[in-house]
């Protein structure tokens, strides 16, 4: 057990997350506004390009959400109605929409009850001749075992589109996440590591992957506004397929690049502060803590901890920290326990138990860049003082 820590005081609540947004953001927006293009254009060109070159990736497509770019990378891989796409349960019910969307179904498949990450062994277990797909899920930005997974898919002929929601930034055994494999999206919401406010990024290394997904995110069309602004006969378009309507704005990307040039930095904060954490909390019985992995270089999107005496007693520490001003989050409920997945597609309670176990005894404690060093004290003392 580590040495004690000298008592602090907390008056003001410690929100779960907040983005630390600074005046380069403000005045790179401002820009913008004044600029008096405020659509997909210049900002929104520079933000893919500064995107593919930090990740390592041939292409960079920005869209309003990670959800759009799920959804447009499975359209654009053929996906559809008799297929079906294999993913976790334990993630956000974005994962599993974006199957139903093109008329697929969701196969869900448990977690690594150690990683909670979607387990290799229950993924192949679930592939059947409809198989196209499988949709691993960086969890808290820890990443998969993605050459596991990517063994699988090539033995089986299957697409992979990483769900890199919480990856941004994420190193797995030396390589970026987002720069290998067929897609990885990401997220820019306001809760992530960085933030446009809304937003989301495609990594695809497939030059036709990349035109197939830019193409649908904005109506099926052959050139977007800022493609023929300026241009002789800046009228004339095609519309090649389906599309939506996904763009991101400029107003968005200016934010967003602001953000991504501290990326980095960001993410060895979250790294510093991660450790004096696992330090803090270290030697408490009931409480299991997240853990470094010697294949990645994760990037803390989450803190999240575990509660093993069970449920009551994680939802009694809930109600603890909020009594002493600090945010907690959950993450997450297993989709299959939704009412939706259960009547639709028959799952139920007990078909995944390593997911409903951590979700029962989960939560996830304050954790980002614009936390203070006296809240991190506070947080410390405040769960130590709810075990002892």
């Amino acid at each position: 057990m580590s040495a004690p820590l000298p008592r602090v005081e907390q008056r003001d609540f410690i929100n779960y997350c907040r983005p630390l947004l600074e005046q380069a953001e403000l005045e790179a927006v401002q820009k913008v506004l004044e600029s008096g293009w405020l659509t997909t254009g210049p900002n929104t060109e520079a933000f893919e390009n500064e995107f593919k070159q930090a990740v390592g990736a041939r292409h960079a497509i920005a869209l309003n959400s990670c959800t759009a770019g799920l959804h447009v990378a499975l359209c654009a891989m053929g996906i559809g109605p008799g297929d079906e796409v294999i993913t976790t349960t334990y993630s956000f019910v974005a994962t599993a929409h974006v199957i139903t969307w093109v008329g697929a179904r969701p196969v869900l498949v448990d977690v690594d009850p150690e990683t909670f990450n979607i387990s290799p062994e229950q993924l192949e277990k679930a592939i059947t001749p409809r198989t196209k797909a499988i949709i691993p899920v960086h969890f808290a930005g820890l990443p998969c075992d993605m050459d596991r997974i990517h063994e699988i898919a090539a033995r089986h002929d299957l697409w992979v589109i990483e769900d890199a929601a919480h990856a941004a930034g994420v190193d797995y055994k030396g390589a970026k996440i987002g720069s290998f494999g067929d897609v990885a999206v990401f997220s820019l919401y306001a809760t992530k590591n960085i933030t446009s406010g809304e937003g989301g990024v495609v990594t695809t290394s497939s030059d036709e992957l990349a035109a197939a997904i830019r193409r649908l995110g904005f109506f099926g069309i052959s050139k977007d506004i800022w493609e023929r602004h300026g241009k002789p006969r800046a009228w004339d378009y095609d519309v090649r397929s389906q599309g939506f309507k996904y763009n991101l704005s400029d107003v968005l990307a200016a934010l967003g690049r602001v953000q991504l040039g501290r990326l980095d930095t960001f993410n060895r904060m979250r790294r510093d502060m991660a450790h004096r954490m696992l330090e803090g909390l270290s030697g408490i019985k009931g409480l299991q803590l997240p853990r470094e992995y010697p294949y990645a270089q994760r990037n803390w999107h989450l803190f999240p901890v575990l509660v093993t005496d069970g449920a009551e007693r994680r939802d009694a520490l809930i109600t603890f920290l909020r009594e002493r001003k600090i945010g907690t989050g959950l993450h997450y409920i297993p989709i299959h326990l939704f009412t939706f997945y259960q009547q639709q597609y028959g799952y139920k309670p007990g078909d995944f138990p390593h997911a409903e176990k951590v979700y029962a005894t989960e939560v996830s404690l304050p954790l980002y860049p614009a936390l203070k060093d006296e809240a991190i004290g506070w947080i410390i003392q405040s769960v130590r003082d709810f075990f002892r």
